[in-house]
C-alpha cells in the first residue's frame, strides 16, 4: 500500500471508542500516530483536588473521635482521679469508659469506610480517565472510555484497600489510646500529662490520614491509567520524575526519561515496577504512541 494510502487510513483510525468494537477491529495492534512519527501523550497526574477531598473526609472522622475522646476520658478522669492510684474501681471504670469509647468509634469507621472508599475510587478513576482523553484529544484522538473488567477490578480493589486502610487508622489510634489510659492509670499522672498525649496521638494519626490520601490518590491514577494504556493498546511508556518530595528515590530519579514495557514495567532496586505503585511515588507515565514504519 503506497504510503498515501497507508497515512490516510491512519488518520480514519484517529476517532475510535475504547474497548469498543470498532477499536477492537480497526486497532487490534493498538494506537498509531497519524503523523508516522512516535507520539508522546501529556502525563496523567493525579488529582490533588481529590487528594483534598479524600482527606478532608478522614480528617472529619479523626476529628469527631479526637473531641469525643478527649470529652468522655477527661469527664471520667475527673470524677475517679483522688482515688485512681489507690483504688481498683476506680481505675477499671476509666478501663470500661475507653472500652465502650473503642467499640463505639471503631464501629463508626468501619461504617464510613465502604461509602468514603467508593466515592474516592469513583473519583479517582474518573479523573484519570478525562485526564487521559484530554491528552489523546490533543494528540487527534477521540476516545470514550468504558467500564471494562479490567478497569472494574482495580475500582474493587481501590475500594477494598481504602477499605481496610480507613478501618485501621481507627484500630491503631484506639489501641494506642487504650495504652496511654493504662499508663496513666498504673502511674497515677495528671489529667493535663494523658490530654497532652492524647493530642501527641492525634497529630500522628492526621498525618497518617494524610498520607493514606496522598498515596492511594497517586496509586489509584497509577493504576487505571496502565489498564486504559493496555486496552489501548499502548505498549510503550516513559518513566517521569515527581521532582517533588522532600526524600525522592535516587533510583527513580534515575530512571527519569527511560521507556519501559507497560505489561511488565521497569526494573529498579531488583523488581518491575511502574510509576506510581510505590508508597509515596509521585512519579508518572508519558504514554507513546508509536508511528509506522513506511
Amino acid at each position: 500500500m503506497p504510503e498515501t494510502d497507508r497515512a490516510k487510513m491512519l488518520r480514519r483510525r484517529r476517532y475510535v471508542t475504547a474497548d469498543g468494537r470498532r477499536l477492537q477491529a480497526e486497532l487490534a495492534s493498538g494506537l498509531v500516530s497519524p503523523t508516522g512519527r512516535d507520539q508522546a501523550l501529556r502525563p496523567v497526574h493525579a488529582n490533588q483536588g481529590i487528594e483534598a477531598a479524600y482527606r478532608k473526609r478522614l480528617d472529619r472522622l479523626i476529628d469527631e473521635m479526637q473531641r469525643s475522646l478527649v470529652y468522655w476520658l477527661t469527664a471520667a478522669y475527673r470524677r475517679n482521679v483522688p482515688e485512681i492510684a489507690q483504688d481498683e474501681s476506680p481505675a477499671m471504670a476509666l478501663t470500661k469508659m475507653m472500652r465502650r469509647l473503642a467499640k463505639q468509634w471503631q464501629r463508626r469507621f468501619d461504617e464510613a469506610a465502604q461509602p468514603v472508599a467508593s466515592e474516592f475510587a469513583e473519583t479517582s478513576m474518573s479523573a484519570a480517565d478525562v485526564s487521559l482523553r484530554n491528552a489523546l484529544r490533543q494528540k487527534g484522538f477521540s476516545v470514550q472510555f468504558q467500564l471494562t473488567r479490567a478497569a472494574n477490578d482495580v475500582f474493587q480493589a481501590t475500594v477494598q484497600e481504602n477499605v481496610g486502610l480507613i478501618k485501621s487508622i481507627a484500630a491503631e489510634h484506639l489501641q494506642d489510646v487504650q495504652g496511654l489510659v493504662m499508663r496513666s492509670v498504673t502511674q497515677g499522672r495528671d489529667l493535663e500529662g494523658l490530654v497532652d498525649d492524647l493530642q501527641k496521638r492525634y497529630g500522628v494519626t492526621k498525618r497518617r490520614a494524610a498520607f493514606i490520601a496522598r498515596d492511594q490518590n497517586n496509586k489509584a491514577t497509577a493504576t487505571i491509567t496502565r489498564v486504559r494504556q493496555q486496552g489501548l493498546g499502548i505498549k510503550q511508556a516513559k518513566w517521569r520524575h515527581s521532582r517533588g518530595g522532600k526524600h525522592p528515590r535516587k533510583s527513580h530519579q534515575e530512571a527519569d526519561g527511560n521507556v519501559y514495557d507497560v505489561d511488565k514495567g521497569m526494573l529498579i532496586d531488583g523488581e518491575y515496577i511502574r510509576p506510581g505503585e510505590l508508597p509515596n511515588c509521585r512519579c508518572v507515565a508519558i504514554s507513546i504512541i508509536p508511528g509506522f514504519d513506511p
